[in-house]
Parts: C-alpha cells; sequence; structure tokens
C-alpha cells in the first residue's frame, strides 16, 4: 500500500470508527484472497501503478480473487492516482469489475483521490467510511 492510499486507509477507518463499528485491515500482500470468505462487508483500496494497472503487491491477491464466489458480499473501493496518466485510478476500476464478475455488490460509489488526500477530500473519505457502516446498519435493521 502507498503512502498516499494508506493515509486514505486512515480516513476510511476513522469514520468507520466513527459510527460505531469495528475494522479488521489488512495489506493485500500479507493475506490470501480466501480472508474474504470471512466477512460480509469489505473496502478494498489500492493505488494505480503506471498507465493504469494495479501495483505489484496487489496483483497475487487479485489473481486468487478468481477462486472466490462473492456473492452476497458488499464491497467498496477506493485508490489513488495521478491525473497525468490516460487511465487515473484504473486499479480502482479493474478491482470493481473484478468483484462484479465474482458476484459481489459495489455498494458505494468509489472514491478516487489525486496523489494524497487534502482538504475536503479528507472530509470525504472519512464520511465514505461511516457511509459504508450506516448501509451494513440498514441492512441489518
Amino acid at each position: 500500500m502507498s503512502g498516499n492510499t494508506e493515509a486514505m486507509a486512515d480516513l476510511i477507518e476513522k469514520g468507520i470508527t466513527e459510527a460505531g463499528a469495528g475494522v479488521d485491515r489488512h495489506e493485500a500482500m500479507d493475506i490470501d484472497a480466501e480472508l474474504l470468505n470471512d466477512y460480509t462487508h469489505i473496502m478494498l483500496g489500492a493505488y494505480t501503478w503506471g498507465d493504469g494497472d494495479l501495483p505489484d503487491d496487489f496483483i497475487d491477491f487479485y489473481e486468487e480473487m478468481e477462486e472466490l464466489d462473492l456473492t452476497g458480499k458488499a464491497f467498496a473501493v477506493f485508490g489513488s492516482g495521478d491525473t497525468s496518466y490516460e487511465h487515473f485510478c484504473g486499479a480502482v476500476d479493474l478491482i470493481e469489475e473484478k468483484v462484479k464478475e465474482l458476484g459481489g455488490d459495489i455498494v458505494l460509489p468509489s472514491v478516487k483521490i489525486e496523489l494524497n488526500p487534502e482538504g475536503e477530500e479528507e472530509e470525504k473519505l472519512i464520511s465514505f467510511g461511516k457511509q459504508f457502516v450506516h448501509l451494513h446498519q440498514q441492512e441489518a435493521g
């Protein structure tokens, strides 16, 4: 995870905890994708490498996802990128496509941030975390 994506994850986690929920946070390079089977509500984040590619530290996880059935699981995706490239935050799009292909539901529009989150973007990310929790609470209630 890049420093930019980690900063995004920190802000999203803040929103989740402010909304009263807990977070199990993992780095894709440190886990097997089958861990997703243990959760019903999942957020995935990655920075974009080069012209719309997944970063090297996310590729194994992404490929392992092929073996999963994500039906009934709620997802939200976020990431950082650089608008100087043709495919801004292409990794976010690739992850969303994979989740949908495997039956997962994208329950919030993805959040794409230019490089490092600042100002209003920080509030947007905190709100993103809160919205994810509220959707889960609505489903449960």
